[in-house]
């Protein structure tokens, strides 16, 4: 992962935690307000986006995507403009 990358998981550990560090964002398929990631995110101030079903199979790497953790979106931006998720 680079540094400004979003993190996108299925859902995070302890073990995750350098990867936060790195991280713009994290976005999870699974997990609520006091999961790993969402607790771990709102220390590092870093946006996130938990329980979005489906997550893993719409996103593949390196797939462009804006995320806004206030209100819990996702945008995916294919190449032929955004699309919602």
């Amino acid at each position: 992962m680079r540094h400004g990358e979003i993190l996108v998981a299925r859902a995070t550990d302890p073990g995750w935690t350098p990867l936060f560090l790195k991280a713009s964002g994290v976005i999870m398929e699974i997990g609520g307000m006091l999961s790993h990631g969402a607790v771990v995110a709102r220390e590092y101030n870093l946006p996130a986006v938990v329980n979005v079903p489906g997550l893993m199979k719409t996103l593949q790497d390196g797939q462009l995507v804006t995320m806004d953790g206030r209100q819990g979106a996702i945008w995916v931006i294919p190449s032929n403009g955004p699309a919602d998720v």
